[in-house]
């Protein structure tokens, strides 16, 4: 169920005329294939030994609407148990958040059903939250049907893909269902925590070459 949108480059016609800012945080068991999504959304790769992450690691992407840029400041978490305890650290704050878990393991789909959990209770309130069932290419040796998954997600609100960081199936997709979501308007309390910038009032950075690119 991939969200289809056109986007725009900055510089192109109906160029958008503000950049927002959000944090996003990927949370999922070790091995679920969360910095393979990263790395195929930022970077457009895949590398089939993928070395796990220690602790975290931060990677900015943008995506571009039609009137609006959304950078996503990404925090890609270890997956082992060991740094569960840091997760808190890193999704505190966040406006967005992805759950992964593989759709050739049961258990980390349960372990997914549990960070939503944490996330529900400890996050910020209007955090947007996604599912992703990764490793949709070995879909020969699924063991999480998708309707299973597709009823959870509906009973607790999230947006929901399958994906494949092998592939990139719907790994654009996901990222770009969850901008179309985030208030782009945000007011009250936590206005500080979403920074908009107006484009024409500043030269765009380099790492805004790749917006909406060949990712």
């Amino acid at each position: 169920m991939s969200t289809r949108n056109t986007p725009q480059r900055p510089n192109g016609p109906g160029a958008p005329g503000k950049i927002c800012q959000f944090k996003l945080v990927l949370l999922g068991e070790s091995a679920v294939g969360k910095s393979s999504l990263v790395l195929r959304f930022v970077k457009g790769q895949f590398h089939e030994y993928q070395e796990s992450t220690i602790g975290a690691a931060f990677l900015t992407q943008t995506v571009c609407l039609q009137d609006t840029t959304v950078k996503f400041e990404i925090w890609d978490t270890a997956g082992q148990e060991r740094y569960h305890s840091l997760a808190p650290m890193y999704y505190r704050g966040a406006q967005a958040a992805i759950v992964v878990y593989d759709i050739t393991n049961p258990e980390t789909f349960t372990r997914a059903k549990t960070w939503v959990k944490e996330l529900q209770r400890q996050a910020s309130p209007n955090i947007v939250i996604a599912l992703a069932g990764n490793k949709a290419d070995l879909s020969n040796k699924r063991m999480v049907e998708l309707e299973e998954a597709q009823a959870y997600a509906e009973e607790n609100s999230l947006l929901f893909m399958e994906t494949s960081a092998k592939t990139a199936m719907n790994v654009n997709d996901i990222f770009l269902a969850i901008a179309m979501k985030l208030p782009k308007n945000e007011q009250g309390p936590n206005a500080n925590r979403q920074r908009t910038v107006d484009l024409n009032e500043r030269e765009q950075r380099s790492e805004s070459k790749g917006c909406c690119g060949s990712n």
